[in-house]
C-alpha cells in the first residue's frame, strides 16, 4: 500500500486533471447507474400497457427514450472528455517523471555509473515510467467510476434484497485476496524478467556504439546470439508467470460465475414469487451486470497496479541513491567562491583512495604551484587517472584532503570547483551535432569572433573552413564523421573557450598519427600558455618539456623531480627512456605496461 501511495503522491503539481477526472468519473458513474432505471421504468410501463393496466402512454415512452438517449450521449461525451485529461496527464506525468530522472542521474556520482550499463539504465527508465503512467491512467479513470458504482450497486440491491446486498459484498474483497495471493509469484517472475531486459537493453546500447570493434571480430552472430538468448528466457519466464496468473484467475473466475449465479437466482425466484415486479427485475440484472464489471476487470487493474509497483519500487531506488555533495544542478549551488591567489593551487595531502576495500592510491602529498606543467608516469592501472578523477570530485578520497587555490574540493560546491578546471580527455568525447554546438559547450552566449578565435588557437579553424558547412557542419554521433585529429582539435577549442586557470590533458595525442599529433600539439601549447597543467603522460616526447614529473608505483609517489633530474636517477622514468631506446619486443611490452607509446 506505500507503494501505491507514493505512485499517487509522485506528481501533486497534476492536481486539477485528477480533480478533472474525478469529476468526470462522478458524471460517468450516474449516467451509467441512472440508465438501467430508465430502461427498468420503461419495461414495467410496456409490461403494464400489454397486459391494459396503468395510465401510461406511448407519449411517455418516447420521453424515457429521449431521457435514455441524453444519458447515453453524457456518458459518451464526458467518457471522452475524462479520456483527453487523462491522456493529457499521462503524458505530463512521463514529462514530469523522465526530467526528475535525468536530474537525478545528473546528480548522482561517478561511482553509480561505474555499476551500470548505459542502456540498462534507459531500459529502466521506459520500463518503470510507462507502468507508472499506465498505473495512474488507468486509476483516475477506473478507480473512482467503479468506486461510486459499486457503492450505488450494493444501497440499491439492500434496498430490494438484503441477501443480494450481502452476496456482493462478499465478493470483492475475497477476489482481491484471492488476487494478491497470485501476485506474490507474479511479481518474482517479473523481476528476473526485467533483469533480462535490463542485460539485453544494456549490450544492445553497447553493441550500437562500437558496432565497428563487432564488425571488425566478425562477432554479429554472438552478439545476437546472446541478445536472443536473454529474451528466450523472458518467453520462459512470461510462459510460467502466464499459465500460473491465467490458471488463478480461472479459478477465481468460476467462484465469482458460482456467487453470481446465486445472485441470479435469488432474482428470478424472487420475480417469480410476485416479491418483486418486472421491471425491478430488469432493474436489479441490469446493476447487478454493472457490479460484475469492476469484478471482472480486476485482474486486469491488479496486473496493472503490480507492474505499477515493481517499476515504481525500481524508479525509487534510484531517486533514492545519495546525491553527489554539492552538485551543480541545486538551485543554491553556487558558481564562484573566494578563491586564494596563493600557491600552491592544487595540493594533495596524504591521499588515499580505494574503489572498493582495495586501495588504489596510499597517502599521496603533493603541491604544484601556478603556472606548473606537471606529468604523471606510472604503471596502467597505477593511480593516474584517479587522481585526476578526484581533482575533479567526480569521487570522494578515502582518506586525506585535496586544495585547489586554498579550498578543499570536498567543500567547494561542485560547479564552482569543475569551472576552474579545463579537461581535454584521451578520447575527445563531442556530442552529436554541430561544430559551433560542440566548440561552445557549456558557453550559454558566443559570439562568431570568440568562435573563430578558439578555432584558430586550438590549430582547428582552417579543417573546419573547408568543410561545406563551416562551424555549421554536422558531426554525427561522438563525431564519427571527422578524423581523430580534428575531433581533439574541437575539443582543445572547447577548452579553450573554458578558459580555466587549471588544465588536465588525459595525453590527448596518443593515439593520433604523426601529422595528427603535431597539429593537436600546436593547439595544445597554445592552450597550456599561462595554465597550471596537469599532463597524464603517454607518449616520453610530449613530457619532456614539463617542469616537473610525478611517478607513481602501486598507488604511491616515487619519485618527483623534473626530466632531467629523473632521467638520472634510475627509477621509473629512467627506466621507461633505456626502454624506449630499445628496440627488443620485451622494452616495447614494459613501455605498454606503462601507458606509453613511443
Amino acid at each position: 500500500m506505500n507503494a501505491i501511495w507514493r505512485i499517487l503522491t509522485t506528481a501533486r503539481e497534476l492536481w486539477p486533471l485528477y480533480l478533472g477526472i474525478v469529476v468526470g468519473a462522478i458524471v460517468t458513474a450516474a449516467t451509467s447507474l441512472l440508465t438501467p432505471f430508465v430502461i427498468a421504468d420503461a419495461t414495467q410501463i410496456v409490461v403494464d400497457m400489454t397486459a391494459g393496466d396503468g395510465d401510461a402512454t406511448v407519449t411517455t415512452l418516447v420521453w424515457l427514450a429521449v431521457a435514455l438517449l441524453g444519458l447515453m450521449l453524457a456518458n459518451s461525451v464526458v467518457t471522452n472528455v475524462v479520456g483527453y485529461l487523462g491522456d493529457l496527464m499521462s503524458t505530463r506525468l512521463r514529462v514530469i517523471l523522465s526530467q526528475r530522472y535525468y536530474a537525478k542521474l545528473l546528480r548522482l556520482p561517478q561511482r553509480y555509473f561505474d555499476s551500470e550499463l548505459t542502456g540498462t539504465i534507459i531500459s529502466r527508465l521506459n520500463r518503470s515510467i510507462t507502468s507508472i503512467t499506465d498505473f495512474l491512467q488507468m486509476f483516475a479513470n477506473s478507480f473512482f467510476t467503479t468506486l461510486i458504482t459499486v457503492g450505488a450497486v450494493l444501497v440499491i440491491s439492500a434496498w430490494h434484497s438484503p441477501w443480494l446486498a450481502l452476496l456482493l459484498i462478499v465478493i470483492y474483497p475475497a477476489f482481491v485476496w484471492l488476487t494478491a495471493l497470485t501476485s506474490k509469484q507474479w511479481q518474482v517472475l517479473e523481476n528476473q524478467k526485467n533483469q533480462h531486459y535490463d542485460i539485453a537493453g544494456g549490450r544492445f546500447a553497447e553493441v550500437v556504439g562500437q558496432l565497428r570493434v563487432v564488425k571488425s571480430f566478425v562477432t554479429e552472430r554472438t552478439e545476437l546470439a546472446h541478445f536472443g538468448d536473454h529474451y528466450t528466457e523472458a518467453v520462459d519466464l512470461t510462459r510460467r508467470q502466464s499459465r500460473f496468473w491465467h490458471a488463478m484467475d480461472v479459478a477465481r473466475r468460476g467462484a465469482l460465475d458460482v456467487v453470481f449465479f446465486g445472485i441470479y437466482l435469488i432474482i428470478f425466484v424472487q420475480t417469480a414469487r410476485g416479491e418483486f415486479t418486472i421491471g425491478a427485475m430488469v432493474l436489479l440484472i441490469q446493476l447487478i451486470n454493472i457490479a460484475k464489471q469492476p469484478v471482472t476487470s480486476m485482474s486486469y487493474l491488479v496486473d496493472s497496479t503490480q507492474r505499477a509497483i515493481t517499476g515504481s519500487n525500481e524508479y525509487f531506488r534510484v531517486m533514492e541513491e545519495v546525491d553527489e555533495p554539492y552538485n551543480p544542478t541545486e538551485e543554491h549551488a553556487a558558481t564562484s567562491v573566494p578563491w586564494s591567489d596563493a600557491d600552491p593551487v592544487i595540493g594533495f595531502d596524504d591521499v588515499s583512495f580505494g574503489y572498493g576495500d582495495d586501495l588504489v592510491l596510499r597517502n599521496i602529498s603533493l603541491a604544484i604551484d601556478r603556472g606548473e606543467r606537471v606529468a604523471f608516469v606510472g604503471e596502467s592501472g597505477g593511480g593516474k587517472t584517479t587522481l585526476v578523477n578526484l581533482l575533479m570530485k567526480l569521487y570522494q578520497p578515502t582518506s586525506g584532503t585535496i586544495r585547489v587555490r586554498g579550498r578543499s574540493v570536498t567543500e567547494v560546491p561542485t560547479a564552482a570547483l569543475r569551472s576552474q578546471i579545463g579537461v581535454v580527455f584521451q578520447d575527445a568525447s563531442l556530442f552529436s551535432g554541430t561544430i559551433r554546438e560542440n566548440i561552445a559547450y557549456g558557453r550559454e552566449t558566443i559570439s562568431d569572433d570568440e568562435l573563430r578565435e578558439a578555432a584558430r588557437r586550438a590549430n582547428a579553424l582552417t579543417f573546419i573552413e573547408r568543410l561545406p558547412q563551416g562551424f555549421d557542419t554536422e558531426i554525427g554521433e561522438r563525431g564519427v564523421k571527422l578524423s581523430g585529429g580534428q575531433k581533439q582539435r574541437i575539443s582543445v577549442a572547447r577548452a579553450m573557450l573554458k578558459d580555466a586557470p587549471i588544465l588536465v590533458l588525459d595525453e590527448a595525442t596518443s593515439s593520433l598519427d604523426a601529422k595528427a599529433e603535431r597539429q593537436v600539439q600546436a593547439g595544445l601549447e597554445e592552450l597550456m600558455h599561462g595554465r597550471t597543467t596537469l599532463i597524464i603522460a603517454h607518449r616520453l616526447s610530449t613530457i619532456s618539456t614539463v617542469d616537473r614529473i610525478v611517478t607513481l608505483r602501486d598507488g604511491r609517489v616515487d619519485e618527483v623531480g623534473t626530466p632531467h633530474e629523473l632521467a638520472r636517477s634510475g627509477g621509473i622514468y629512467a627506466e621507461l627512456l633505456e626502454l624506449q631506446a630499445s628496440s627488443t619486443k620485451a622494452a616495447q611490452a614494459k613501455l605498454r605496461s606503462y601507458d606509453i607509446t613511443v
